[in-house]
């Protein structure tokens, strides 16, 4: 006989709890008993039996089976999904057809015999398993939103930075290796992520995704992990988390540069030991996902700055993919219009055809910040404001670029005019006479604006 699940016994009778006690002892993965009704709603979350095994009296001479009947309802509050085989010296049809109304699972007689007593249970703990896969499958189509049920990814692109990207995916996609995917905001790392997994050995299982910068810090363990009912206050009724729904699957942690030193010690600890355990559980669930983590942030920077763990850092990052920004893609940003052209036109019932070659030029022209997600949005609202077949430039109001950090440094004559200084005195070994030849100014003018800049 396989090996029985949980079992907590509840009896007055300290003989009877021996005997079931000693019955089980080897056949079960763990037993407790319980002399006291009412201290079952404390096992049943402490210990979380798979079938409890209940008296139906706990009075001398008492044969009504109420007290049986009060903590069988006390029990299916606690766990509605509760396997529960009542067990009475005075067993005859009535309570039996009400005990089962009620929710119990099966009813055996006193004095038992071993083999049916060992079978009962042993239906009952299949059942229980049954109606656990049933709650997890529940929740997987609870968890899998609309949001993480996409239409198949498309990249568009066919610059040389682009197939550098494709042609990487394409060997990481049939490996089961953590992959993290850097870059700036809006450059598709989810549509990369999901390209992953679709082109993995894990396409048909679940894509499960959390943006970690959108749910609070408190939240967060009971999203990644899960909880059982009753953990806390609003847990009216247990949840898979985010990592246990994903566990065949592909799970991808965006934005992880945002995750609390607590949380990551918690995530490296799942990880590492390939199991998770929900808020208010007493035992792990084994795990098996393939992660994908996405940041923006500059990782080993935040690891300098104690603000990232760096064991947790080699651990997601068995490989980083770079996504390159839209301004280094070339002519990736007339591909990529033209194919949001097309979606929205037909979105919005327009019969828009191009983008004219002034449009075209401004678009080549600006810098994109926010990548190519402002160039969709950008996209979208030309044709909404088209009434034309073809978009021209009054159709972007694109925003006004900054100068780069770069650029900024470059401007500032100042700037340039200290490195010029420095770079002159360098070569000239200290000469003030040779920097200043070689600057083409007075030696008087050099000393001059040394000490206006503090040289």
């Amino acid at each position: 006989m396989d090996l029985l699940g949980k079992i907590l016994i509840v009896d007055d009778n300290r003989d009877v709890l021996f005997a079931l006690n000693l019955l089980l002892a080897d056949r079960a993965a763990a037993v407790r008993v319980c002399q006291a009704p009412e201290r079952v709603p404390h096992f049943m979350q402490a210990f979380a039996p798979d079938v409890v095994l209940l008296d139906m009296n706990f009075r001398r001479d008492a044969i009504s089976g109420e007290e049986g009947f009060d903590t069988l309802k006390a029990i299916l509050d606690a766990d509605p999904a509760a396997a529960v085989v009542m067990m009475t010296a005075y067993a005859d049809t009535d309570k039996a057809v009400r005990a089962i109304k009620m929710g119990a699972t099966d009813f055996v007689s006193k004095p038992w015999k071993n083999e049916k007593l060992l079978a009962t249970l042993a239906a009952a703990c299949r059942l229980r398993q049954s109606q656990r896969e049933t709650e997890n499958l529940k929740a997987k189509v609870e968890t899998l939103s609309a949001a993480d049920r996409k239409e198949a990814p498309t990249v568009i692109g066919r610059s040389p930075a682009m197939m550098s990207v494709l042609t990487l995916v394409d060997k990481l996609a049939q490996t089961d290796a953590n992959i993290l995917l850097s870059g700036e905001n809006g450059t598709g790392k989810d549509v990369i992520a999901r390209l992953l997994a679709q082109n993995s050995p894990r396409a048909g299982a679940p894509f499960v995704s959390i943006d970690v910068g959108c749910v609070p810090e408190n939240l967060f363990e009971g999203e990644l992990f899960g909880y059982e009912k009753g953990a806390f206050t609003d847990a009216r009724r247990a949840k898979a988390g985010r990592m246990e729904v994903a566990s065949g699957g592909t799970l991808l942690l965006d934005e992880i540069g945002n995750l609390s030193l607590p949380m990551q010690a918690k995530l490296l600890t799942a990880i590492e030991r390939r199991e998770i355990t929900r808020i208010g559980a007493t035992q792990p669930v084994s795990i098996d996902i393939r992660l994908i983590c996405a940041t923006n942030a500059d990782l080993p920077a935040l690891v300098e700055a104690g603000r990232f763990r760096q064991d947790l850092l080699y651990r997601i990052n068995t490989v980083e993919l770079r996504i390159p920004p839209l301004r280094e893609r070339g002519d990736d940003i007339h591909l990529l219009a033209s194919y949001f052209l097309e979606r929205f036109s037909r979105k919005y019932g327009k019969d828009i055809r191009s983008v004219s070659r002034e449009a075209k030029e401004k678009l080549a022209r600006y810098s994109w910040p926010g990548n190519v997600r402002e160039l969709e949005h950008a996209i979208e609202r030309a044709v909404i404001l088209c009434e034309g077949r073809s978009l021209g430039p009054e159709h972007f109001a694109l925003h006004p670029q900054a100068p780069t950090k770069e650029e900024q440094r470059t401007l500032n004559l100042s700037q340039l005019e200290r490195e010029a200084i420095e770079r002159a005195v360098k070569l000239s070994g200290g000469n003030l006479t040779r920097a200043a030849e070689a600057l083409g100014i007075s030696r008087f003018a050099l000393y001059r604006k040394m000490e206006k800049l503090g040289l």
